[in-house]
């Protein structure tokens, strides 16, 4: 089983910025795609970047050039640095991997976190 913690999200003022982490962890664990995602009050929960184990990158067009996901396999650690916040970035944001277990490269699993609160005040 695969644990998966955020942390890094506070109260900031627009224009500021932040650094989330997640921190995963597991024995013998290959991490494939590791995601963020985003939830605010009342909106449904979206994708707001992910990165490949090959390093490719996606974000959401609403967050380009604002935020850089990262990765540090050795430390099983993906990072959200999110510069130029806006109030509209207020939300909790989930960590999400895949993984396998390297005894069964196969067989692909999901994990998500418990979220940290990011708080814009505009």
């Amino acid at each position: 089983q695969v644990q998966v913690v955020e942390s890094g999200g506070g109260l900031v003022q627009a224009g500021e910025s932040l650094r989330l982490s997640c921190a995963a962890s597991g024995s013998n664990i290959e991490y494939n795609t590791m995601a963020w995602y985003r939830q605010a009050p009342g909106k449904q929960r979206e994708l707001v970047a992910s990165i490949t184990s090959r390093g490719t990158t996606y974000y959401l067009d609403s967050v380009k050039g604002r935020f850089t996901i990262s990765r540090d396999d050795a430390k099983n650690t993906m990072f959200l640095q999110m510069n130029n916040l806006k109030f509209e970035d207020t939300a909790e944001y989930v960590c999400n991997v895949d993984y396998s277990f390297s005894s069964s490269p196969w067989a692909e699993y999901n994990g998500w976190g418990q979220g940290t609160q990011v708080t814009v005040s505009s």
